[in-house]
């Protein structure tokens, strides 16, 4: 188990105010993504349908990570019906704290702020909500 999300602020994708990462509480899902990655295209319908599920049980949240060209990632989220908050990394910000290697990695983060991570693209549906389960005890 790592520990808290990092003291870093992003911008939100679109229009909305700067996110403190810090701030945030689970339980929560984080997916770091970019528009021009194939695996996040392919998870991305696992997402929006957790999105459905979740209800007030589970927040989502995306970071668009390293993206030349935010309008892409924009309508991206917009085709694949991704209706969560989204963030933009132009920086790499959350590449040390999220390990990421490159996208797309998932932050499953609990109650009180800690995380774990699921480094590469969700397979199946199936395979996040027991990830969703397992680590954060929300039963979808």
């Amino acid at each position: 188990m790592a520990g808290g999300l990092p003291e870093v602020s992003l911008p939100c994708l679109g229009a909305g105010p700067d996110v403190r990462l810090a701030d945030l509480r689970g339980p929560l899902v984080i997916n770091v993504w970019a528009q021009w990655c194939p695996p996040c295209r392919d998870e991305a319908p696992y997402l929006a349908a957790l999105q459905q599920k979740a209800g007030d049980k589970l927040r989502i949240m995306g970071i668009d990570y390293t993206d030349p060209r935010p309008e892409l990632a924009v309508q991206f989220a917009l085709d694949n019906k991704l209706d969560y908050p989204h963030l933009v990394d132009a920086e790499k910000q959350v590449r040390k704290p999220f390990k990421v290697g490159g996208p797309p990695v998932t932050v499953f983060v609990d109650k009180t702020g800690k995380f774990t991570l699921h480094n590469g693209a969700l397979t199946s549906q199936e395979q996040l909500d027991q990830l969703v389960r397992e680590r954060l005890g929300v039963q979808l």
